[in-house]
C-alpha cells in the first residue's frame, strides 16, 4: 500500500504521484478536500481518499476503482467511461453526469441534476436524491433507494430508473411500471454485493413514456 500526504502540494503533484503508485497497490490519499480534478482520467488503479474530496473528483474514469472514505464535492465521475467511484458519504451537485459506463455508487445521499445525460453508467445512490435526478438520461441505470426531489427522470429516453422511496413529481415523458422478477434480482444482486439494507420488492420502476419526449 502506498500513502500520500497531499497537504502543502499541488493537483498537478498529487495526480502525478497517483500515476507512479499504482503499480498493483492501494493508493492512499489524505488532505485532497481542496483539490479539484483528482485521479482523473486514470485507466487503472486502486484509489482511497481517506476523508473528504473536491470537485471533479474521478472524472474520466476509464477502468480505476476509486473510493472516498467521507464525502465529495461536485461532478464527482463526470464523463466516466469504466470503473468504479464509490462514496462511502455525500456526493454534491452533477454526480455522474454523461457518463458512458462503469458505476457510481453513494452510500449517502447525492445532489440536483445527478445522473444527467447518464449513457450507459450504472448509479446507486442509498440515500435521498436532488431535484432533476436523471434529467435527459439516454442508457444505463440510476438506482435510487430513499427519496427524489423535483422532475425526477425528466425527460426520460432510455434507460432503467429504480427508486425505493418517493418522488415530489416526476418529470416529463415517465410512466411508471411495476418490477419484473428480473429487474427485483438484478437489484437484490446490486444491493448484496454493495452491502445496501433495503428491500427490492418496495421499489418502482420508472421507463420512458414515449420514444419522442420532446414531441410530448
Amino acid at each position: 500500500m502506498e500513502k500520500i500526504n497531499a497537504k502543502g502540494k499541488d493537483l498537478k503533484e498529487i495526480n502525478q504521484a497517483i500515476k507512479a503508485c499504482i503499480n498493483g497497490r492501494r493508493v492512499v490519499i489524505s488532505g485532497v478536500s481542496q483539490l479539484h480534478g483528482l485521479a482523473a482520467g486514470l485507466k487503472y488503479g486502486d484509489v482511497l481518499i481517506d476523508g473528504s474530496a473536491g470537485d471533479y473528483l474521478g472524472v474520466l474514469n476509464d477502468g480505476a476503482a476509486i473510493e472516498v472514505a467521507e464525502d465529495t464535492g461536485n461532478y464527482a465521475a463526470d464523463n466516466m467511461t469504466g470503473g468504479t467511484l464509490i462514496v462511502r458519504g455525500n456526493a454534491g451537485y452533477g454526480a455522474g453526469q454523461y457518463c458512458y459506463g462503469g458505476r457510481l455508487v453513494v452510500y449517502g445521499d447525492a445532489g440536483d441534476f445527478t445522473g444527467t445525460m447518464n449513457k450507459g453508467a450504472t448509479i446507486i445512490v442509498a440515500g435521498d436524491i436532488g431535484d432533476e435526478a436523471g434529467t435527459y438520461m439516454l442508457d444505463g441505470e440510476l438506482i435510487v433507494a430513499g427519496n427524489a426531489g423535483k422532475n425526477f427522470a425528466n425527460f426520460l429516453i432510455h434507460g432503467d430508473v429504480y427508486i425505493g422511496g418517493d418522488w415530489e413529481n416526476l418529470g416529463h415523458n415517465t410512466k411508471v411500471e411495476p418490477l419484473s422478477q428480473e429487474d427485483a434480482s438484478k437489484l437484490e444482486n446490486y444491493f448484496r454485493s454493495y452491502r445496501i439494507e433495503t428491500v427490492p420488492a418496495n421499489f418502482k420502476k420508472i421507463t420512458a413514456a414515449s420514444e419522442k419526449p420532446f414531441y410530448k
